[in-house]
């Protein structure tokens, strides 16, 4: 398989997963990229145990792990507070408090619930791919999906209902 054949068939996959992980459209591009390039370099060891989209999501993964690394010891943390400082406050509130009220209800639940989330729910990862990544049934990746969807939406009932009191 070619470099063209992998990121047509599997671009979109794969920056969509990164997306649901960084919240940043040109790094999710970059490492898009740079997890495709990885793949055509490494296809060898790609052992056919489970769908192309779910190594390529793993590579990803690893890819997204290892530049936050990178990002956590460079960026000086008054840069960091000068760029956050640096938005309009009006475009920051509305969705934005939505959508990162729903990260933080995702990246709170527990391993495997996350991990089958974002490759199923954002990365349209197929549960049966998924199963397979795990080494499990395709009943059991169902089953943790369904728990991690209600999860999320007991917790986000939890928070909202609170505020709502106030």
């Amino acid at each position: 398989m070619d470099l063209d054949e992998l990121y047509r068939q599997h671009s979109r996959t794969v920056y969509r997963y990164l997306m649901s992980l960084s919240g940043d459209c040109h790094l999710a591009e970059e490492l898009t990229q740079e997890t495709m390039f990885r793949a055509v370099m490494n296809i060898g060891s790609f052992r056919g145990e489970c769908g192309v989209s779910v190594w390529l999501c793993q590579i990803a993964k690893h890819l997204w792990y290892e530049t936050r690394r990178k990002r956590r010891r460079t960026v000086p943390l008054e840069e960091a507070v000068l760029a956050e400082a640096a938005e309009d406050p009006a475009e920051a509130l509305g969705d934005r408090e939505t959508a990162e009220q729903l990260l933080r209800q995702l990246h709170a639940l527990e391993e495997p619930y996350k991990e089958v989330f974002l490759l199923h729910a954002l990365g349209d990862v197929p549960l049966r791919d998924i199963s397979r990544l795990f080494g499990k049934s395709d009943s059991w990746a169902r089953v943790t999906y369904y728990r991690a969807k209600a999860r999320i939406a007991r917790r986000w009932k939890e928070e909202n209902d609170g505020k709502a009191g106030v």
